[in-house]
């Protein structure tokens, strides 16, 4: 069945969430998954990972998914046990797999996921989330937020007292979405306003970039657009452009201005970064993965990610301009992601393709997590709002158990 219609994409989302659930790990957190769906026990438990399998079991419990509940409850009990750093506060970037091991880097973009599966959570109405999140947020204040620039540094030793220069756009779009779901979560308008502050500002950033996002900066914020020409392929701090981040971005302004209730306001914006990010991104049979500052391919390998922001990017524009293109657009590339990223044998997507469009793993091995394909493939199915769990708040639970079969 061509990926057109509401039962493929309710039927793919309860199979990506049924896929997730061999990650979790007995005592708490979710492990890498291979490509066969088998956890990586021989791996870290990585907080990132773990926050955003709980996220998705989280809004999957409120969308009607049997079970999901639980889940969200295994991934946050690693949370709230296994990777909290009982020392020193915040949570370990990763743990394991043997019992002392532990890389102990306090990351931004680790401590917005466990907001974001902290939030989710209590929206979820799950045990112990509002007072994991009350923790993750003063975290998240406290030790990250630079309230000078209304942003988000980036990296601090495990006993925070050692900041790392770099800055970056990546653990700052991230906070974004987590501060987005915080709010939905509390009320508390704070979050709102520093989301908008940090969407803003890397907006203008954009714009005043030909639409192409710089992601990286010094502690000082100050633009360093070369940092990494060295390693075009780095999963997190890739040199150049990163077309992904545009259509990402496109989403997020969109959802912030439903949770700011000012719609239309970074439409404009939300559309620019989206036409660049297609436009130097879509090379006509996948997406590529970073160009350079005039667009030109720097890697070209596919990640599944950023076909998954693609269309999710498109879902979203069409629904708030009512432009047909961007149906159009959602239309081709899910036909080109059931053709080439759907694993219609082992299940879940792909993570990486070559430029052939075979699987590949330089970059991505394995099958670490569901968060990307599944927000994708429900998005369409529910209302606008700033936040998944918002929205599947707003939904109520509409997957039918046979869809989760």
């Amino acid at each position: 069945m061509a990926p057109l219609g509401s039962a493929w994409r309710r039927k793919h989302f309860c199979s990506l969430v049924d896929f997730g659930r061999a990650s979790l790990r007995d005592g708490g957190g979710a492990y890498w998954l291979d490509d066969d769906g088998r956890p990586e026990t021989g791996r870290p438990v990585e907080s990132w990972i773990t926050s955003r399998m709980a996220h998705v079991f989280g809004f999957a419990h409120v969308l009607g998914v049997p079970g999901a509940g639980e889940a969200a409850d295994r991934a946050l009990e690693g949370l709230t046990h296994y990777l909290g750093d009982e020392a020193h506060g915040g949570w370990f970037a990763a743990r394991g797999p043997g019992d002392h091991d532990v890389v102990g880097t306090k990351q931004a973009y680790a401590h917005a996921f466990v907001v974001l599966a902290a939030a989710t959570g209590t929206v979820a109405g799950r045990v112990g989330a509002a007072t994991l999140l009350d923790q993750a947020l003063t975290t998240l204040d406290e030790r990250f937020w630079e309230s000078e620039h209304r942003l988000h540094l980036d990296e601090r030793s495990a006993d925070w007292s050692v900041v790392d220069p770099y800055r970056g756009v990546n653990a700052n779009m991230h906070g974004v979405e987590a501060l987005l779901a915080a709010f939905d979560a509390t009320g508390v308008r704070e979050w709102l306003s520093r989301a908008e502050s940090i969407a803003d500002r890397v907006a203008g950033w954009a714009e005043s970039n030909s639409w192409r996002i710089p992601e990286h900066y010094d502690s000082r914020w100050h633009v360093e657009l070369e940092l990494n020409a060295d390693r075009p392929n780095d999963p997190f701090k890739p040199y150049g452009a990163t077309p992904g981040h545009g259509l990402e971005w496109a989403r997020l302004l969109l959802q912030l201005d439903v949770a700011a209730e000012t719609p239309g306001r970074r439409s404009g914006a939300a559309t620019a970064l989206f036409d660049r990010a297609a436009t130097d991104g879509w090379d006509g049979d996948g997406f590529v993965y970073t160009t350079d500052w005039d667009g030109r391919p720097v890697e070209p390998r596919r990640f599944h990610w950023v076909a998954a922001e693609a269309v999710a990017a498109a879902d979203v524009l069409h629904r708030v301009t009512g432009e047909e293109r961007f149906a159009a657009s959602a239309d081709e590339w899910w036909r080109w992601i059931d053709t080439h990223l759907v694993d219609h044998e082992r299940g879940s997507w792909h993570h990486e393709l070559d430029t052939d469009n075979r699987p590949s793993g330089r970059t991505w091995i394995g099958k670490p997590d569901v968060y990307h394909a599944a927000q994708a493939a429900i998005l369409p199915e529910l209302p606008l709002a700033g936040s998944f769990g918002g929205a599947a708040r707003a939904a109520g639970p509409i997957l039918a158990p046979s869809e989760a079969r």
